[in-house]
């Protein structure tokens, strides 16, 4: 069953309902009881929950039915909920917006005017992660708190007590964690929202006051300068270094060029200098920029992983020369290194290359090991793998200059890039190694 197609229920000619997957199951066990069936579209099925019992006719026709819903739909992209949002704040409704994509779920309470709360099931939104990526508490010390926390103490409060995180610093990022929750909520992409009118002041873990207006304009700038900011910098992983002799950064950017060391990631920076995610990024765009950095691609982690990226990069020049069709040609030159270089026919035995000239990983693995033993395999491997994928790339590059008729395929409207530089980007790592 595909991705697209789980959850799903069948209704037989009867009308009863029938679970069709296991999850669909799961998630109707969960919810017991009378629902009243609401008038929907043909292609919609909306019901409310009415008590665990059928209503008599004397009860009240609300009776256990939970809050009003006053808007749902289906998310289709990305910013498409700051339309929603924009309308519950000008029309200054009190209640509640969930937004839920698979298991995650997120809510905003809203007051006219404000966000007044925010809330989230996800890991990555407790306070606890958060206090760790602002680097208020490392690694241990959110360890060390769970496991001192009683079930019904707040995890900010156990912090404070155990003298990991001031009072005042818990209070700040008890609103940035806020705020990205409603980034979030603003900008999620995919998944179902529904706004539920009024809420339980009981439902408030803490409030906060964060306008609407504000909100929506920020949220915008972000989805916009993040799609920006993601063509130099891809991720939060990948891990910025400084270039030589460029002079020194603006004021503004010292602190960042400064916790720029070519080992930390960008969450590492961004950690270091206690600061978020999004604003790491953009100042270390404008370093990228203005040539002062230099970001490489995630090192990796295990010899699979660097397979992995090294099976990516020759297998883009393969592409790239087969589309010039000078395939052959590389192909001999490569098998031809193979040869006079000794290590390689042992290390390649039983693994390759495949058409697409890539290599079986686990095979790779195991000849490593029978050559040079268990420990130093994954460095050797990398070694190996990045001097024959630079081979590569250097014979490739004479054929893809001229297409087969002798034309410069920089003058061919059907031009690509020059790949060296993508290649480069995920060999990196290997070289490091």
């Amino acid at each position: 069953m595909t991705e697209e197609h789980h959850s799903l229920v069948r209704v037989d000619a009867t009308g009863t309902v029938h679970p069709v997957d296991l999850d669909a199951s799961k998630r109707l066990r969960a919810r017991q009881g009378v629902f009243q069936l609401l008038p929907s579209p043909d292609h919609l099925v909306v019901m409310r929950h009415v008590g665990n019992e059928a209503p008599r006719d004397e009860a009240p026709r609300d009776a256990g039915a939970g809050a009003a819903l006053r808007l749902a739909g289906q998310i289709t992209g990305p910013g498409a909920l700051c339309d929603v949002v924009s309308l519950i704040g000008q029309a200054g409704w009190r209640g509640e917006l969930v937004v839920i994509d698979g298991a995650a779920s997120r809510s905003l309470f809203f007051e006219p005017g404000n966000a007044v709360a925010a809330r989230s099931s996800v890991e990555g939104d407790r306070i606890g992660e958060v206090l760790y990526r602002y680097g208020a508490l490392s690694r241990e010390q959110v360890d060390a708190t769970l496991a001192a926390a009683a079930p019904d103490a707040r995890f900010g409060e156990v912090a404070v007590k155990l003298g990991f995180v001031s009072r005042e610093r818990l209070y700040q990022l008890l609103s940035a964690q806020a705020e990205e929750i409603a980034y979030r909520v603003l900008l999620a992409g995919e998944g179902m929202f529904y706004f539920l009118a009024g809420f339980d002041e009981e439902q408030l873990a803490r409030r906060q006051n964060l306008p609407v207006h504000a909100l929506l304009l920020e949220a915008v700038r972000r989805m916009d300068e993040m799609r920006y900011f993601r063509e130099r910098i891809p991720s939060d992983q990948h891990v910025p270094a400084r270039v030589p002799d460029r002079g020194a950064p603006p004021p503004e950017l010292r602190a960042v060029y400064d916790a720029v060391d070519g080992q930390r990631s960008v969450a590492d920076v961004a950690r270091a200098l206690g600061q978020g995610e999004f604003e790491a990024t953009r100042a270390l765009f404008q370093l990228a920029q203005s040539g002062r950095i230099v970001v490489r691609a995630p090192g990796p982690t295990g010899a699979a992983a660097g397979i992995a990226l090294f099976n990516e990069a020759i297998a883009s020049i393969h592409a790239a020369v087969d589309a010039a069709q000078r395939g052959d040609e590389v192909r001999w030159q490569l098998a031809a290194f193979v040869a006079g270089a000794g290590i390689y026919d042992a290390l390649f035995r039983g693994a390759g290359p495949a058409a697409d000239g890539t290599f079986d990983p686990v095979r790779l693995v195991e000849n490593a090991a029978l050559i040079v033993g268990p420990e130093p395999a994954e460095a050797t491997l990398s070694q190996r793998l990045y001097e024959y994928v630079s081979f590569a790339m250097f014979v490739a590059e004479p054929c893809l200059r001229l297409s087969p008729e002798g034309v410069p395929l920089s003058k061919r409207s059907d031009n690509q890039p020059p790949l060296s530089r993508r290649v480069a980007e995920l060999v990196g790592p290997l070289a490091s190694k």
